[in-house]
């Protein structure tokens, strides 16, 4: 006979939810958990740290469409709480599973190791970046705590925190049912009004644009969004958190839209539209280019997974998905006109010779890279230049593109690449990563190591935090050098080279392309204050000089 207990229902829910993977690190409080784990068939994947492990949850549940942490209780949760933050931020369904100390222990005077406060100090924590903080500290109720958390990470596309006492991991309790039905309905009457009221301003229009978000990845709106773009003939634009919502060969694609630090081409045809269809993005400093989107004063029908504004209309009741696919019913509109555009794929040249002695520069880089990659192919980018150079990548497909292009946080992109070859043994990740934001998590390049990962990692060594001397220059914006290239070899996998040069770079390129040896770390060394046009736009919008002077126009 078989016995349920706490942990078998949480790992089945786990496996129905679509986890094959797990990653963190092993702790007094978990390990008997971890064995349950492995003996259900998830895979656990070590980390070098907590932190490490969030951010390839993360990047795993981008394409996954969830991803796993295991840590200990304190030391372990908090250590993976900015990555955990991070997800939280950006809409990406992490479980965060902590196992903790026994619950006759919570009842003693003593204070217990890896502890900071009282024993529920970490949940209440985590209820600030999670939308769900549970222990299950009773085997009759937990099935009903764990299954309402799922419900909500699944639903509402953001992570939650379950914490497992160690007594409580073979605790009998009941078999797994169905899981709970997650449905998503709009009020008719509403859903009717919305659609009309959108499709009149569309007709009328004489300059209308599409621009795609995020948010059409996360709730599996992709599909719709396409027949959508296909039957209206606009043109469409995306932010750079949600680059690749649609594939960027596609003959409508103009581009990644980021106010101000957006091509000019892209820029003219959205803040020159009259009706701007905003479809899952968020209104963000990043995602509109700080201050300097200019799409006041028109026409703008906004829907997110949760509110949908029509000009000055507001529509509690209807969901996204279901506008979408409206919309996409009433097309094509007879007499919707469309202004001229050019699609973004015109970026990617036919061939791209190397220029022997010339210095490598991020723009010849971009250049490159869209020769090079393909749908077989994944792009990671780290905070910095790396992120603003990369909208000019012109990618395939959903999810081919991966960035914190909202939290920001630089140290991303090198752990988030071992959660994305998990996610996807299929497509090889080719990741661009500063040189700052490599010393922040350098040693995951380990665990890739490890793995025999066929990752290409793209390091631009520009002497320190780069995209900081943009915006303000000062003396904490140097960092150590490093002989970066070398790691791999300390590491004990992979291969390693530094290049200045572009007959260099294609030599290494080559050799990374057509082979298996484990990562390739390719050190481009490039001058300091070489940047893409997109960041130095940015910087002079967050300099703090251009900010007083603009506080002082206000």
């Amino acid at each position: 006979m078989i016995r349920n207990t706490v942990a078998s229902y949480l790992l089945s829910r786990l496996k129905k939810a679509g986890i094959r993977h797990a990653f963190g690190v092993p702790g007094d409080y978990v390990l008997t958990f971890m064995d349950r784990m492995i003996q259900s068939g998830i895979e656990i994947v070590g980390t070098c740290n907590e932190l490490n492990a969030g951010y390839a949850a993360d990047a795993y549940a981008r394409i996954n469409g969830i991803g796993c942490i295991c840590v200990t209780w304190g030391v372990g949760g908090f250590s993976a709480m900015n990555a955990i933050a991070g997800a939280y931020a950006e809409q990406v369904p992490v479980v965060v599973l902590v196992g903790s100390p026994r619950t006759t222990q919570r009842r003693s005077s003593m204070l217990l190791h890896h502890g900071v406060g009282d024993f529920t100090t970490m949940q209440k924590a985590y209820s600030y970046i999670t939308v769900a903080s549970v222990l299950l500290d009773d085997p009759g109720e937990a099935p009903h705590r764990i299954d309402a958390a799922l419900k909500r990470c699944i639903a509402e596309k953001r992570p939650i925190m379950i914490e497992i006492p160690a007594d409580m991991v073979d605790s009998p309790c009941k078999a797994p049912g169905s899981f709970p039905r997650i449905s998503r309905e709009s009020d008719p009457e509403a859903l009717r009004e919305a659609i009309n009221e959108a499709t009149a301003l569309l007709v009328a229009a004489e300059r209308p644009v599409i621009l795609g978000g995020v948010e059409l990845h996360r709730y599996g709106l992709m599909a719709e969004f396409q027949r959508l773009v296909d039957a209206s003939h606009m043109p469409v634009a995306t932010t750079l958190l949600g680059k690749t919502v649609i594939s960027e060969h596609h003959p409508q694609a103009i581009g990644v839209y980021e106010g101000a630090t957006s091509r000019h081409a892209v820029r003219d045809i959205v803040e020159n539209s009259d009706v701007l269809l905003c479809l899952g993005a968020w209104m963000s400093d990043i995602n509109f280019g700080v201050y300097s989107s200019r799409l006041q004063g028109r026409h703008m029908i906004l829907a997110n997974s949760g509110r949908l504004k029509i000009s000055h209309h507001v529509y509690e009741q209807v969901w996204i998905g279901d506008l979408i696919t409206g919309l996409a019913d009433r097309m094509p509109l007879k007499g919707l006109s469309h202004p001229a555009y050019t699609s973004v794929s015109h970026l990617v040249e036919t061939s791209f010779e190397a220029r022997a002695g010339k210095r490598m520069t991020v723009e010849r880089l971009i250049k490159w890279l869209n020769t090079l990659i393909s749908d077989k192919t994944i792009v990671i980018a780290d905070t910095g230049d790396a992120l603003f150079a990369a909208a000019d990548l012109v990618m395939h497909h959903d999810v081919g593109f991966i960035g914190q292009a909202f939290y920001l946080s630089i140290g991303y992109a090198l752990p988030a690449t071992l959660g994305a070859s998990l996610a996807d043994p299929t497509r090889r990740p080719v990741t661009l990563i500063g040189d700052g934001a490599f010393q922040m998590t350098a040693q995951e390049l380990s665990s890739l190591c490890h793995r025999k990962s066929n990752a290409v990692l793209l390091l631009l060594n520009n002497d320190g935090y780069t995209t900081e001397r943009v915006i303000h220059e000062g003396p904490y914006n140097d960092i150590q050098r490093w002989d970066y290239h070398r790691l791999p070899e300390i590491f004990g996998g992979g291969w390693g080279v530094k290049v200045a040069t572009e007959d260099e770079f294609s030599e290494a390129v080559s050799r990374a392309i057509t082979t298996q040896e484990g990562p390739a770390l390719i050190e481009i060394l490039l001058d300091r204050m070489d940047t893409s046009e997109a960041l130095k736009r940015l910087g002079e919008e967050l300099s703090p000089d251009t900010a007083s002077q603009r506080v002082g126009r206000s």
